[in-house]
């Protein structure tokens, strides 16, 4: 089962991801693919340790992967700065781009403390001693 598919933060991100690969297409007649490339890693790398993370067994797990997530939000907020600052993006274009990033950040801060939480209030079951001899030894 693909249970990222139904986190809002997620869709959101994954439709953020969408919007930069459009925004940046042009960034390579200018010559910045390498700006260009550095944008839709950070943005895909947002949505990917989300659906990585929800693979995991524990709750500790996941909130790791929404940490790196995070930081990769983060990462994006900046490359967005930066190709305004260089007129490789509108005004209006960064600032709906960077509005979308803030929104998942948010969310993933949300995200990340409720899951960080639940592993602190349900820390994973340790394996039960069962009194039995390991068996014979060699």
């Amino acid at each position: 089962m693909q249970i990222y598919k139904k986190l809002t933060v997620w869709q959101k991100s994954h439709e953020l991801t969408l919007r930069v690969y459009r925004a940046s297409a042009g960034f390579h007649a200018h010559g910045h693919s390498a700006l260009a490339r550095q944008m839709r890693r950070a943005a895909a790398s947002v949505s990917a340790n989300i659906a990585e993370g929800t693979g995991r067994s524990t709750s500790a797990q996941f909130a790791n992967f929404l940490q790196q997530a995070l930081g990769s939000a983060r990462e994006l907020d900046y490359h967005l700065l930066l190709a305004r600052d260089l007129e490789l993006l509108s005004t209006t274009d960064h600032a709906t781009l960077e509005a979308r990033t803030d929104q998942v950040t948010r969310m993933l801060v949300a995200l990340r403390r409720t899951v960080h939480d639940r592993a602190l209030t349900h820390p994973p079951r340790k394996a039960r001693k069962t009194g039995k001899s390991p068996g014979p030894q060699a």
